[in-house]
């Protein structure tokens, strides 16, 4: 199933979650695919995994806008391929966001919801800095991303980045940013995310403790 939806009718759930999960090449996938496993277990996420969900890129329009009508908050999840998200998710974007729905005198239905972006990156995280290799840091280089939350109306937050991902399972380093993950997703779910310091920080990994609102449980 590409689709997975837990607790959403629960009366404990106070944030409705849809993520939309694009990745090309899952069978080499080391982080991702924990991180997309993971997120179906967490009650009040609605899990999409849109490669699988559209093989052919024949995007149901309507179907992707109900989707969005009907959360709160959105989460795009991708591996950073080019400074860019995988072609799936902009063909999404292109399609689902359109004229009178998502922007426009009359586009208004996505207005207020929470967005942000949850990706892995190869390169450290020196490598995205404006004297690194990259020349830019890692919200910079999501800036148009950013510019689509704030022409639709939408609430951007600062992206949940694992930096060094081609190097992450011999390092190590996979099953504790999955852990943080889990954490945050299930934060979101129970609103206690503190969305001002989400929106301002340069990336919410790291910064993980101060953005969650009171002691997990």
């Amino acid at each position: 199933m590409s689709e997975q939806t837990s607790g959403q009718d629960s009366p404990l759930t106070s944030k409705r979650v849809l993520l939309l999960f694009a990745h090309p090449s899952q069978s080499r996938s080391e982080v991702n695919i924990a991180l997309y496993k993971a997120a179906k277990k967490v009650q009040g996420i609605t899990c999409v995994d849109l490669y699988s969900e559209y093989p052919k890129y024949d995007i149901d329009i309507e179907r992707e806008q109900q989707r969005l009508l009907d959360h709160d908050v959105i989460i795009f999840q991708f591996p950073l391929y080019w400074y860019s998200t995988p072609s799936i998710l902009k063909e999404w974007q292109d399609l689902v966001l359109e004229y009178g729905f998502a922007y426009g005198h009359e586009g208004t239905a996505i207005q207020g919801k929470q967005f942000f972006c949850a990706i892995t990156a190869g390169g450290k995280e020196d490598a995205y800095q404006t004297d690194g290799y990259n020349h830019y840091t890692i919200r910079e280089l999501l800036h148009p991303i950013e510019q689509t939350a704030a022409l639709t109306g939408m609430n951007y937050w600062a992206p949940f980045v694992l930096f060094g991902s081609r190097t992450a399972l011999e390092e190590g380093r996979v099953q504790e940013h999955v852990t943080s993950w889990k954490q945050l997703l299930e934060a979101l779910v129970a609103g206690r995310v503190d969305e001002n310091l989400a929106t301002s920080l340069p990336q919410i990994s790291g910064n993980l403790e101060a953005v969650i609102k009171g002691a997990l449980s």
